[in-house]
C-alpha cells in the first residue's frame, strides 16, 4: 500500500494515463496535469468532471459513475477504471 502523498503504481497502460492526463489538461484550463495529480486540487468541479466523463465515454466507450470518477481523483485512477471498463465488456 502507498503512503499517503504517494501514490501506488497505475496499471493501465502509460499510453492511456497520458492520454487522460492531457484530456485533464484540456478541460483544466490548459494547466499541466501529471499521473497522480488530484483533480480537485488543479480547480476541477463537478461540471468540469461531468464533462470529462462525457468526453471518456464518446472517445474510450466507457461510461464512469460520476461517483467513481470523483473517488479516482487522479489521471492514473481514471485510466485504471476504463481498463477495468473495457474489460468488462
Amino acid at each position: 500500500m502507498a503512503s499517503e502523498g504517494q501514490a501506488a503504481p497505475s496499471s493501465a497502460p502509460a499510453s492511456l494515463v497520458q492520454e487522460i492526463s492531457t484530456l485533464w489538461q484540456d478541460h483544466l484550463g490548459g494547466r499541466e496535469v501529471g499521473p497522480d495529480d488530484d483533480f480537485f486540487t488543479l480547480g476541477g468541479n463537478s461540471l468540469t468532471g461531468i464533462k470529462i466523463i462525457e468526453k471518456v465515454a464518446e472517445d474510450y466507450g466507457v461510461q464512469l459513475s460520476v461517483r467513481d470518477f470523483y473517488l479516482a481523483q487522479t489521471p492514473a485512477r481514471v485510466a485504471e477504471l476504463i481498463e477495468q471498463g473495457r474489460a468488462a465488456t
